[in-house]
């Protein structure tokens, strides 16, 4: 699809209709963006990865479940040991999800042709753990603003049911301001799955709505969005693939050493190609933190 302009019938990648949908209800569903031939090699990297046959890329994180790691369960496998792997830039046939032109279209729908990536994952969501994802707003982990300038997309590699964790969320929650966030006080939490604290107000939300995927689907969600994902009750895996981008707009609100050291790269735009260092964008004490 083409770009867009007062008489086209497409934005980037996505209808109008499409668009629409997104900035009401903070997420849009699109049927089969991906083919499974694709599918399959970030599955068989994922494989390569786990098994040892491929080194891990630099910086990239393989993520062993908290069960796993603590010792409350022996999997059966070492796959069945893996939560995720995270930061995949450097490792070229993961990346390419990434960089896939029908997803960047769609983003570039959303938050416009200049377009930074700034965080990817691959979730494995084994069985026999607990797994879960409780209900967040993944604006708590990024150190730059505006939220409307934030896309996730999240891509199912294999049906993604209730029955073994699928992606919940509440719609219409994105036009809320950023929550506080803490551990969710379960016996078992993977690194970094915090929840978003819900006062009376938040009550008042409606109750999170299953994200039913097959292979391919890939959902786009806004930052804001309150989200998370179920246990994993099946004995199969429940995977997916994930990347976050931001507008070249965007401007710290504030920084660490984490988030300092770490390098984007421009996927769209004029500075396709390049990677860029989030501590060269001065703080802006003046953008909003949501």
């Amino acid at each position: 699809m083409s770009g867009s302009n007062a008489n086209s019938a497409t934005i980037g990648g996505l209808s109008e209709e499409q668009v629409a949908e997104y900035w009401k209800r903070g997420l849009v569903v699109v049927p089969g963006l991906l083919g499974r031939d694709k599918l399959d090699r970030y599955v068989q990297r994922l494989e390569a990865i786990v098994s040892g046959e491929v080194a891990p890329a630099e910086g990239m994180l393989v993520m062993r479940d908290v069960m796993v790691a603590k010792g409350a369960v022996e999997p059966r496998t070492r796959m069945a040991g893996i939560a995720k792997i995270q930061d995949f830039e450097r490792d070229p046939e993961l990346y390419s999800y990434a960089l896939e032109p029908a997803l960047l279209d769609c983003v570039e729908g959303l938050i416009g042709r200049e377009v930074l990536s700034i965080h990817t994952m691959l979730i494995n969501k084994p069985p026999g753990v607990d797994g879960r994802h409780p209900l967040h707003q993944d604006l708590f982990y990024f150190p730059f603003r505006p939220a409307d300038a934030i896309v996730a997309s999240w891509t199912a590699i294999n049906p993604c049911r209730e029955n073994n964790g699928c992606l919940f969320a509440i719609p219409g929650s994105h036009k809320g301001e950023l929550r506080e966030h803490a551990e969710p006080g379960w016996e078992y939490v993977n690194l970094l799955y915090w929840e978003a604290k819900r006062g009376a107000a938040e009550d008042l939300l409606p109750e999170p709505v299953p994200l039913i995927m097959d292979p391919g689907d890939t959902v786009f969600f806004h930052p804001l969005l309150l989200h998370g994902s179920g246990v994993n009750r099946t004995d199969g895996f429940r995977r997916s693939i994930s990347a976050h981008y931001a507008s070249d707009a965007c401007r710290a609100v504030w920084t660490n050493e984490v988030f300092g050291e770490r390098k984007y790269v421009a996927v769209r735009g004029a500075r396709k190609g390049q990677r860029v260092d989030i501590r060269n964008y001065a703080i802006d004490e003046g953008t909003s933190t949501a």
